[in-house]
C-alpha cells in the first residue's frame, strides 16, 4: 500500500512537471513589415484642439455646457476634412455621432467606438490647466487626453489618412461616438437601436478597454497588450436598517449602525466564489506561459492548484482578484445628522462588479444569504448584467491582435476581462466580436491619472493610436 501511495505521488509530480515544461508561449501574430507614415504633428494638433473643448458630463444636466459639446462637433470638418467629404454623419439623440464609411460590401461591417465627453475636474489640483491643451516636454496635458479623446482622434485621423491615400475598405465601416459615456448616457443605446432598425450586424466592434501595460501579471516582464473580450456587470446595492431612534446616552444592544457594521463585515469576510471564466482562463493560458517556472507549475495545472490561485488573488486584491470573482466595495454611508442621536434610519451602499459567472439575481441572493439578518433590507439601486464573452478563435480577433502586435512590436497580446464598464456593453445582442482595447501604451502613473488629476499623454502615444487604427482599418 505504501509503495502504491508513493508511486501515485511520484506520478502526480511527474505529470505536474511535464505539463509545466510543456507550458511554452503560444505563437503571436505574424509581423507586418509595412511602415505607416502619416502627419503625426497634425494628429497631435487635432487632439490638442479637442481637449480645449470642455465637454464635461454631469448627472445634473443643468451643469453641462452645451456650447462646448457643439464647439467640438463644429471643429470636426476642419480637422478631418476627407472624412466629411466621403463619410455620412448621422447625429442621434444624446449627442451620439455616427459616421458611415461605405466599403465595397456591406455584409460584414466594422464599428470603431469612442466617447468625447469627460469627467469633471478639480482645476486647483492640476499642475497645468486641464483644458488649455498645453504641450510641454513632449507631453500634452488635459482632461480627456487618455479617456478617450485620443482614440476619438485616432479613429478619425486614421480614416482621414486612408481616404486621402485612395483606400476603400472591403466592408462598410462605422465610427460610433458617444457624448455621455461617463454618466452612462443613452447615446450609445441610440446608435445600437439605429443598427437594429437598419438590420446592421457588426462583424467587429472595438471600444475602449485594456492597453499595452507592464508589470500586470506575476513573473511577466514583457509589455502586455490586454484586449478585453468581456466586461463585468455592475450593481449598486443599498443596505438599510430602520429603528425607533433615540438618545445616544441609553443605546439598545442593537442599533442600525451596529447591524450595518456586522452586515458589512460578513460580506467582506465572505467574498464571492472564484470563477475562472473564459476571459480569465485565456489570460492565464496566454501570460502564464511567460512566467517563471514556479508560476508555470501553477498556471499549467490549475486543475490542481486552483485553491492556491484563489488564495493569491484574495491576498493581493486589486485587478487580479477582480478578474476571478464578483467584487464588493462599500462606498457610501448615512446615519444620524446629530452626534448624540441614534438614527431612525441608517444605510450603506456598495458598488459591485459582477463576474460573468454571476448575475444580478444570483449576487443579490448571495448577499441576503450572507448577511442573514431580517432587519437589514437589501435592495438593488441600479444594475446591468455582465456582457457576453466574445470569441477569440476567429478572424475578427485575429485582425485586432495583428494590429496591436504590429503597432507595439514585442508585446504579448492577451485576452482579459475588463473590470470597468464601457459603452460597448450595449452591443451584447448585436455581436460576439466586441473587443475592448484603448490604443495606447500606458505607464502605471498614466493609468492612475485617468479620472484623476494631471491627466496627460505622451505625444508619441497619440501617433501610436493613429497607427493602430490605420493598420486595423486596412484589414476590415
Amino acid at each position: 500500500m505504501l509503495y502504491a501511495i508513493l508511486g501515485a505521488i511520484a506520478l502526480l509530480l511527474l505529470v505536474i512537471l511535464v505539463r509545466a515544461l510543456a507550458f511554452q508561449p503560444k505563437p503571436q501574430p505574424e509581423k507586418d513589415e509595412e511602415t505607416i507614415a502619416f502627419d503625426a504633428d497634425a494628429a497631435v494638433s487635432a487632439l490638442q484642439q479637442l481637449v480645449r473643448c470642455k465637454t464635461i458630463s454631469y448627472n445634473d444636466k443643468a451643469m453641462e455646457d452645451d456650447t462646448e459639446f457643439q464647439k467640438l462637433i463644429d471643429l470636426l470638418p476642419g480637422l478631418y476634412p476627407k472624412v466629411f467629404e466621403t463619410c455620412s454623419l448621422t447625429q442621434l439623440p444624446d449627442r451620439a455621432l455616427l459616421f458611415h464609411w461605405q466599403g465595397k460590401a456591406a455584409a460584414a461591417p466594422s464599428v470603431m467606438m469612442a466617447h468625447y465627453d469627460v469627467v469633471p475636474v478639480n482645476e486647483e489640483s492640476w499642475e497645468k490647466p486641464p483644458f488649455a491643451g498645453i504641450i510641454e516636454d513632449g507631453v500634452l496635458w488635459g482632461r480627456g487626453t487618455l479617456d478617450t479623446k485620443v482614440t476619438f482622434n485616432g479613429v478619425l485621423t486614421a480614416a482621414n489618412y486612408l481616404i486621402e491615400q485612395g483606400f476603400v475598405p472591403e466592408n462598410d465601416m462605422y465610427f460610433a461616438f458617444s457624448g455621455g459615456e461617463e454618466i452612462n448616457g443613452m447615446g450609445a443605446v441610440h446608435i445600437v437601436n439605429y443598427f437594429k432598425e437598419k438590420g446592421i450586424t457588426p462583424a467587429l466592434v472595438v471600444d475602449e478597454g485594456g492597453a499595452v501595460v507592464e508589470n500586470v501579471f506575476p513573473g511577466v516582464k514583457q509589455p502586455c497588450a490586454m484586449v478585453g473580450i468581456a466586461e463585468k456587470g455592475m450593481m449598486n446595492v443599498q443596505y438599510t436598517v430602520l429603528s425607533g431612534g433615540g438618545h445616544a446616552s441609553a443605546p439598545l444592544p442593537k442599533t442600525p449602525l451596529t447591524s450595518l457594521a456586522k452586515a458589512c463585515q460578513k460580506i467582506v469576510k465572505n467574498p464571492f466564489k472564484m470563477h475562472i471564466t473564459k476571459p480569465a482562463a485565456e489570460m492565464f493560458d496566454t501570460l502564464g506561459r511567460y512566467s517563471g517556472f514556479g508560476l508555470k507549475i501553477v498556471f499549467a495545472n490549475l486543475w490542481l492548484f486552483k485553491p492556491v490561485l484563489d488564495l493569491i488573488c484574495r491576498a493581493s486584491g486589486g485587478e487580479l482578484n477582480a478578474l476571478v470573482r464578483t467584487t464588493t466595495a462599500f462606498t457610501m454611508a448615512e446615519g444620524s445628522n446629530a452626534r448624540n442621536v441614534i438614527p431612525a434610519q441608517a444605510s450603506l451602499v456598495s458598488n459591485m462588479r459582477l463576474n460573468p459567472a454571476d448575475s444580478v439575481d444570483s449576487a443579490l441572493a448571495y448577499l441576503k444569504k450572507t448577511v442573514n439578518d431580517e432587519d437589514v433590507q437589501i435592495t438593488v439601486l441600479e444594475s446591468f448584467e455582465p456582457s457576453p464573452v466574445s470569441e477569440t478563435n476567429c478572424d475578427s480577433w485575429n485582425k485586432v491582435a495583428a494590429a496591436v502586435a504590429n503597432t507595439w512590436p514585442g508585446c504579448i497580446v492577451s485576452p482579459y476581462l475588463m473590470v470597468q464598464c464601457s459603452d460597448s456593453r450595449h452591443y451584447r445582442d448585436l455581436s460576439r466580436h466586441v473587443y475592448r482595447f484603448s490604443a495606447m501604451d500606458l505607464t502605471a502613473q498614466e493609468r492612475r491619472s485617468i479620472h484623476g488629476n494631471n491627466e496627460k499623454i505622451r505625444l508619441e502615444t497619440i501617433g501610436k493610436a493613429v497607427e493602430f487604427y490605420i493598420r486595423l482599418m486596412k484589414t476590415c
